[in-house]
């Protein structure tokens, strides 16, 4: 499935938000990503037709099995690649900022081929 940018980067901050709250509601998305909750709610409606994330009647988001592998691939590319960029001598805000944009147009043969290189290091 081909899944936007912005998509991505909805469902990685909800993966993220699940890890430290009990809960994730699009208030608690719009806070973190500095939106309008107006914005948030459009996302989590094409996220919900989708299939990448069910809400309940209370507004709790959580995601489905694809959304999940989804946020879980970004996660993974952002925290490696930012690390990585970090050992190489880029600042954290610079690298963080870097691999977020980085993390979704790598293809999986070149994030692979990374993830190789550095594990042999």
């Amino acid at each position: 499935m081909n899944v936007t940018e912005s998509a991505e980067n909805y469902l990685e901050t909800i993966l993220m938000l699940s890890k430290v709250h009990p809960v994730v509601r699009s208030v608690d998305i719009a806070e973190e990503l500095g939106f309008k909750k107006s914005s948030v709610s459009v996302a989590m409606k094409n996220l919900r037709e989708t299939n990448q994330i069910s809400v309940t009647k209370e507004g709790y988001i959580y995601l489905t099995e694809s959304g999940r592998a989804i946020a879980e691939m970004i996660y993974e590319r952002h925290e490696l690649l930012s690390s990585w960029l970090e050992r190489l001598g880029v600042g954290s805000e610079t690298a963080a900022n870097d691999a977020c944009r980085i993390e979704h147009v790598i293809s999986k043969e070149s994030f692979d081929a990374i993830k190789k290189h550095i594990s042999s290091k």
